[in-house]
């Protein structure tokens, strides 16, 4: 079994596969890559098990070392990608000969990059995956300098083509489809029907746990009072006391107390946040 050295590890750099749903129960969250397609895109191109862990940078990308030849792929944000400091391509498989270094350099656009090995990052899994996850502490660690990830055995050759499949840019202005419920009815009538109207921002306090949003109008309760804590689902829109919307992603709780205004469904939209850069322009459309 290989191995990679982790040289520089990037503001946030993250282990994660396809999440471990279905412990909610336990008060686990889901986790897992939280741009899907980018992630998918990255394991195909290795010829990888669509489960394999990879590793989620944060805008600034990471640096690695090669103790052995292997074979790589950076997918998600475009950025520059480098072997030993010669420029290589990005969206595409990579050789990485033994004790080359791999620098995956600061997004150009979007915000998280997807870097994939032949053979997957072999971390030991908890309750059946191998992400990190921010919010409940399982999983491996935040990358740290000095680390070193074990890489498992390859596969099959990779799939004909796959570096032709092409991924959406990042977005200039994030859409996002919102199925109003189940606690719409909390809101005033007029600030429900403002929502569809207003724009919203990103707001630099997103993170893995929610993409929290500024800059538009506060939703205006109905009623007063607080919620029992009840079941949260990924896509799901809260609305804290300053009415701002807060949607949640991968790393979200499993339970809370503020109003759900609706959901916003796995798919393209959860994908697009999470390339959506602090200062994106957000609107809530209505969901087909």
């Amino acid at each position: 079994m290989t191995e990679l050295l982790v040289v520089r590890p990037g503001a946030l750099t993250t282990v994660q596969d396809g999440g471990r749903p279905g412990h909610a129960h336990l008060g686990v969250p889901r986790s897992g890559a939280l741009d899907t397609a980018a992630y998918a895109l990255a394991n195909r191109l290795l010829g990888n098990p669509p489960d394999a862990a990879v590793l989620e940078t944060t805008l600034d990308g990471v640096s690695l070392r090669a103790a052995a030849p292997t074979v790589v792929a950076v997918t998600g944000a475009p950025c520059p990608v480098r072997v030993s400091g010669r420029p290589v391509a990005w969206g595409a498989p990579v050789r990485l000969p033994a004790g080359a270094e791999l620098e995956v350099g600061r997004a150009e656009s979007g915000l998280r990059s997807y870097v994939a090995v032949r053979g997957g990052l072999a971390v030991p899994p908890v309750l059946g995956s191998r992400s990190t996850d921010l919010l409940s502490g399982l999983g491996p660690p935040v990358l740290s300098a000095g680390m070193t990830l074990p890489v498992g055995p390859a596969g099959p050759d990779p799939v004909p083509g796959a570096d032709a499949y092409g991924l959406p840019a990042a977005p200039a202005e994030l859409l996002l489809p919102l199925r109003p419920g189940p606690r719409a009815d909390w809101f005033t009538g007029a600030s429900l029907a403002g929502l569809w109207r207003s724009a919203f921002r990103v707001s630099p306090s997103s993170n893995r746990i929610g993409l929290r949003t500024e800059g538009g109008p506060a939703l205006v309760r109905a009623r007063a009072g607080e919620l029992p804590s009840e079941g949260m689902v990924l896509g799901a829109v809260q609305v804290p006391p300053d009415g701002l919307p807060v949607v949640f992603l991968a790393d979200h709780p499993v339970t809370g107390g503020y109003p759900v205004v609706g959901v916003v469904g796995p798919g393209p939209a959860l994908d697009a946040a999470a390339q959506a850069r602090p200062g994106t322009p957000v609107r809530f459309v209505p969901a087909r």
